[in-house]
């Protein structure tokens, strides 16, 4: 209950952060029809200037926001790093799942063997998931303490992004630096960008967000399966039934998906209905939960079964975003990777939880590992059981509170310092800064 109340908290002050020009879909008026007219509109396209959430966005992202792929504004610069993108993430189906199913391999031999582990799941794959990706970006295998550097940083950006934790600017500037003696990379990468945007691309868009959102994504399926043992079992009988794993991805997507709220300014005018229109310079918050909520019996229930007679791509679900406005780049890897990792570890464990399991998943996934070769002791089991039930109830209400506190510290602190805003104020006596796309603002120079 009060981490339910705090996720509604956080959508309001985004929508306050940004001041009056903000509007929130799907909202009373405009439902998920008007959210995805919106969002497919090609004048949603303004990524960072003009927000005040931007500068939020910035000062968790950094270093280097200005060159995430997420924030950069539409023209030539943002074409080249999302094409590097796509070079980075190339690669046939079975090469992904093979180095993604090594990966995860190796984070659970780390396990205790032969007894039961009671993990965080999001802290027990990020490692793998930092191996994987180092692999696709120098296509080698990843040394101990890169990894290390690697989830630091991954870690202190989602602690950050989640208010569980203040960020640690000279923790991040580790992996920087690692990254900056670095110049062996055997991909193009933008040549729009100077050598230390480059190491900002690789660090934000790359080992930041990619490792993140795939350690959040496999954090909640595997303690999706956990809370629902029967459909667990069958994905554990069943390992090579692709089509029943689609559809539990699908509902964890639908139930969890990993944004919360997009936000995207109007270039121009986005017409509503006859005579009503979003003004240019509208900052537009796309709520995924609410959408997701949408058309569908019993929204709140897990059921994979749903997807059975309905086709996600006729339902009311964006798991990776519009297709239409930039969709996630690794939509095609992801399912591949996250069912090569679910395989591995319901291979060896059967999963529990009693945890909470909400969208934003501020508890990082606690879960109990139970290996299938060795006999469950029943009192340790139930002991164990009980402590994480009581854990997990303890911290949700400390950590609710830590929020609050750290929330609004960042947030008055990112106002202070408003990076997004300082970069693109522009002297019209004056360039451009080197790099940054020279398309007007629609309300004109700032």
């Amino acid at each position: 209950m009060v981490s339910r109340l705090v996720v509604a908290l956080r959508v309001r002050i985004f929508e306050k952060v940004n001041g009056d020009r903000t509007v929130t879909l799907p909202n009373a008026v405009h439902g998920p029809e008007v959210f995805e007219q919106v969002y497919a509109h090609p004048a949603a396209d303004g990524r960072s200037a003009g927000a005040g959430l931007s500068d939020l966005f910035w000062y968790w992202l950094s270093p280097g926001p200005e060159v995430h792929q997420e924030h950069l504004e539409p023209g030539e610069r943002y074409e080249q790093v999302a094409a590097a993108t796509r070079e980075i993430l190339a690669g046939s189906s079975a090469a992904h799942e093979a180095a993604a199913a090594r990966a995860v391999a190796r984070a659970l031999d780390e396990l205790p063997p032969g007894r039961i582990s009671l993990v965080r799941l999001r802290d027990l794959v990020m490692p793998a998931w930092a191996e994987y990706v180092h692999g696709l970006v120098f296509r080698e295998p990843c040394p101990p303490h890169v990894r290390d550097l690697i989830v630091g940083h991954a870690e202190d950006v989602v602690s950050a992004l989640k208010c569980t934790g203040l960020r640690h600017p000279r923790r991040r500037a580790r992996l920087t630096n690692y990254l900056r003696g670095r110049t062996d990379v055997p991909h193009r990468l933008p040549a729009c960008l100077s050598p230390q945007e480059q190491v900002h691309y690789l660090q934000g868009t790359i080992y930041g967000t990619a490792v993140v959102q795939l350690s959040e994504a496999t954090a909640h399926l595997l303690l999706a399966l956990a809370r629902h043992p029967g459909i667990q079992q069958r994905l554990t009988d069943h390992p090579g039934d692709d089509r029943y794993f689609s559809r539990v991805l699908d509902e964890t997507f639908r139930l969890y998906p990993l944004f919360g709220i997009a936000h995207r300014i109007a270039t121009a005018d986005i017409p509503l209905a006859p005579g009503t229109v979003l003004p240019a310079g509208t900052v537009v918050c796309f709520n995924y939960p609410a959408y997701h909520a949408t058309g569908y019996d019993r929204p709140g229930t897990f059921d994979p079964d749903r997807w059975q007679t309905r086709p996600a791509r006729d339902a009311r679900h964006i798991p990776f975003g519009m297709p239409a406005n930039r969709p996630c780049p690794a939509w095609r890897i992801s399912p591949l990777v996250l069912r090569a990792a679910t395989r591995e570890v319901l291979g060896r464990f059967r999963l529990e939880s009693t945890a909470g399991h909400t969208r934003s998943l501020p508890n990082r996934a606690p879960c109990l590992l139970v290996p299938h070769d060795t006999p469950a002791a029943p009192r340790r089991l139930a002991a164990l059981r009980r402590y994480m039930a009581v854990r997990d109830t303890v911290e949700d209400i400390t950590r609710s509170l830590r929020q609050l506190v750290l929330g609004t510290v960042m947030v008055l602190h990112a106002r202070r310092l408003r990076p997004a805003t300082r970069y693109f104020l522009t002297d019209p006596a004056h360039e451009p800064r080197h790099g940054r796309d020279k398309t007007p603002h629609p309300e004109g120079p700032r």
